[in-house]
């Protein structure tokens, strides 16, 4: 104990310096120290690094009633994630989710995606939870799969009844986010030699629905063997998709 005793009486002025024992004391407690910091800090550093590969954002589709096909294009939102991770900073669970209007769990989807070639019905509770989903941050993405036009109108009228789908601007950030689209919402699929449109509703000011219409874009998402389209078109439907969920993601 010789060195403590040498130490306390160089703290009590009896000593000008201490020995050379007090001197390896605190070097090795030091380092002793700095071990057990550096130790903490990088079990923290793990455990932060864990909890953000692990809590990836998840994207869900819409079931919703009336009959309509709301399961069509089984193989696009999965295309379409595995695109978005691979070319983008999203960070997106790779098996998208199921969710009903009905489901309180669809607030745990900062984006639900809807398609469908028919029928769409909401009842005044599935009203009632989609306004409370998208005023609450949430965000709805609807391709119209053909079909689904007069439908989806009549319904969304009775979530937002002051408000219209209405032509998004082509310098809207949703065209220009990774990938940018000078032109607007691009055309994957002919029907009624129409121009593809992006429609959307806001809600102070923010976009909370966004409907790719007379484009299919969701077609184009799916395997290629599906409809055989060319590289160039499911590239730019991919790239479009992407954009719209980085906006979505970012707003």
């Amino acid at each position: 104990m010789k060195f403590i005793t040498n130490d306390i009486n160089f703290l009590r002025g009896k000593k000008k310096t201490p020995t050379f024992k007090v001197g390896v004391f605190y070097f090795k407690f030091t380092i002793l120290l700095v071990k057990l910091i550096s130790v903490r800090k990088l079990i923290i550093l793990l455990f932060l690094f864990f909890v953000y590969k692990t809590q990836s954002q998840q994207i869900a589709t819409l079931k919703y009633k009336g009959g309509g096909d709301w399961y069509s294009n089984p193989t696009a939102l999965p295309n379409l994630i595995n695109f978005v991770n691979s070319s983008t900073k999203c960070g997106i669970n790779k098996e998208p989710q199921t969710v009903s209007l009905n489901d309180n769990a669809i607030f745990n989807y900062p984006i639900v995606f809807m398609t469908g070639h028919g029928n769409v019905y909401f009842d005044d509770e599935d009203v009632r939870k989609l306004k409370n989903y998208l005023i609450s941050g949430g965000f709805l993405h609807i391709s119209d799969n053909y079909g689904l036009d007069k439908y989806i109108r009549k319904e969304l009228s009775k979530v937002f009844p002051k408000e219209e789908l209405t032509e998004i601007p082509i310098n809207h950030p949703i065209y220009h986010q990774t990938y940018d689209f000078p032109n607007g919402l691009p055309k994957i699929h002919e029907h009624d030699k129409k121009e593809p449109k992006g429609l959307g509703i806001f809600y102070k000011s923010r976009l909370v629905v966004f409907y790719d219409h007379e484009s299919d874009l969701s077609d184009g998402w799916e395997d290629q063997s599906i409809h055989n389209d060319p590289k160039e078109i499911r590239e730019k439907a991919l790239k479009m998709g992407s954009n719209i969920i980085e906006y979505a993601f970012t707003n």
